[in-house]
């Protein structure tokens, strides 16, 4: 079987930061949240790692990555582009907002041919999501259905004490299969306990135990002809409905494919906390978390040398 390779979303990162020259390092050796991503994906076994960017991000991302982390694991690079359409369809005018996670992925359709892992590049999952991940995916193979993974996390480890963020909460059968993923767009601490809303009135309690999705999976080949395949109806119905702003979203995808008895998605559950800057707030936190697991050990004082 040929090699998992990790998937680096990283499209968004240059709109979301102000360009990538100007992102805050949350390593006290100068690591951005990737670098512990990366590492931890090295230590994993991954050999192998494709950033999604934009082209125009291009030298700022090689500046970051090539001389650093690319030292220590083979780094390929594919580029979002929103003309990457199937024949026939066309940007709508006054289109700027990329087509969502899984046209990132289609974006690496030409550059993978063998199971694969996709995570976020400003998420930090932790040692064990990595390890777990590798594992499954050096000896999944597809039968009746498709072998798919995801890796799950306690809704209570993801969330930010500085305000509300969006969340796939999952539904798993008697064997940790994935049955349901159901997406809260606003979900938050308030007054002691985890809540969410749908029309900022009316607040859900929901268990801090509850499994969650951070959009790390694990998939064989047979995703991304899937994924291929469903573009052309996802736009039938986004370019009639919502045209500016639909995307074609991976946790609705798997969700299609659960439904429609495609496929299978394990449920690999992690104890490890999350950590994010989803507000400017988050950082000192985040950084203060890090350097506590560097100083138990856990990673060097300087991820890749010298």
């Amino acid at each position: 079987m040929k090699k998992p390779v990790l998937i680096v979303m990283a499209a968004g990162m240059g709109s979301r930061y102000g360009g990538l020259k100007q992102m805050d390092p949350v390593g006290s050796a100068g690591e951005l949240i990737i670098d512990f991503s990366i590492y931890d994906a090295v230590m994993a076994g991954f050999k192998k790692v494709i950033f999604i960017i934009k082209k125009e991000m291009e030298e700022d991302f090689r500046t970051l990555i090539d001389d650093k982390a690319g030292r220590f694991i083979e780094v390929e690079y594919a580029f979002q582009d929103l003309n990457d359409l199937p024949d026939g369809y066309s940007v709508p005018e006054g289109r700027v907002k990329p087509w969502g996670t899984c046209h990132a992925v289609l974006s690496c359709r030409d550059k993978v041919d063998g199971p694969f892992a996709v995570i976020n590049a400003d998420d930090y999952y932790g040692p064990s999501a990595f390890q777990s991940m590798y594992e499954f995916l050096e000896k999944a193979e597809d039968g009746d259905q498709y072998s798919y993974s995801m890796i799950g996390y306690l809704l209570k480890n993801t969330l930010t004490e500085n305000g509300h963020v969006a969340r796939g909460v999952c539904e798993t059968d008697a064997n940790d299969y994935l049955t349901r993923i159901n997406e809260r767009k606003k979900i938050m601490w308030r007054d002691g306990k985890i809540q969410y809303t749908e029309n900022d009135t009316d607040w859900i309690e929901v268990p801090g135990e509850s499994t969650v999705s951070m959009n790390f999976w694990g998939f064989t080949p047979s995703m991304m002809k899937e994924l291929e395949q469903g573009f052309p109806a996802f736009l039938d119905t986004a370019l009639k409905e919502n045209p500016l702003t639909s995307e074609y979203l991976l946790p609705v995808a798997v969700d299609q494919l659960i439904r429609e008895g495609k496929a299978k998605v394990k449920v690999l559950r992690s104890t490890d906390r999350w950590y994010g800057v989803t507000y400017k707030e988050d950082r000192e936190s985040v950084v203060n978390a890090l350097q506590s697991l560097k100083d138990k050990g856990l990673y060097p004082q300087i991820l890749w040398g010298k």
